[in-house]
């Protein structure tokens, strides 16, 4: 069975007639193309802003104990040991920073810039000296939560608490850097 083609030749000259003359198209040169913005990273940009957020925002269980008046904190995998014996003030002080009359964004500064360079130095354990805030416009601590929430934001910190009163109560913070042998494993 043959098939009639869809298009016969009457149909195309009824075509061509009812159209009439044909004429081209003037070329059109295409103008250049403006490449695409680059894509904007908007969840990696609200992912960042959160952290930031976060790491500004003072841990509920460090407000806690902040409001309780001692300090006493260590990571998971820290022996509850270790920071008995640093509440005791039983390791020895490598170093001690004193921050009394400073500025928050001065103390903050210098604290970690202190923190930098303890961990360079290879030191074990530290005392942060920041008073009570008996003396302060607030008349609470403005620094003492402050080194509470940038120790515990640190990795290279395993764990901190206020000092026993022989050494300074609550106004210093006893600080344990992680040590050296716990870097290469």
């Amino acid at each position: 069975m043959k098939r009639k083609p869809l298009v016969t030749n009457d149909d195309a000259d009824l075509f061509r007639s009812a159209i009439g003359p044909v004429r081209p198209l003037p070329e059109v040169t295409a103008l250049p193309r403006q490449p695409p913005p680059k894509p904007v990273p908007r969840m990696r940009q609200r992912d960042e802003a959160e952290a930031i957020v976060a790491s500004h925002t003072p841990d509920p269980a460090l407000a806690q104990m902040l409001a309780d008046g001692v300090l006493a904190w260590r990571r998971p995998h820290v022996s509850a040991r270790v920071l008995t014996r640093l509440k005791r003030g039983e390791y020895a002080i490598q170093d001690e920073l004193d921050l009394h009359g400073l500025s928050e964004p001065a103390a903050r500064k210098l604290l970690q810039a202190f923190l930098t360079n303890a961990s360079r130095e290879r030191w074990h354990c530290l005392r942060i000296i920041h008073g009570k805030g008996l003396s302060s416009e607030r008349g609470e601590s403005v620094l003492r939560p402050l080194v509470a929430h940038l120790l515990s934001q640190r990795g290279d910190v395993l764990a901190f608490a206020s000092a026993p009163q022989n050494q300074g109560g609550g106004g210093a913070t006893l600080v344990v850097l992680q040590s050296t042998r716990s870097n290469r494993r």
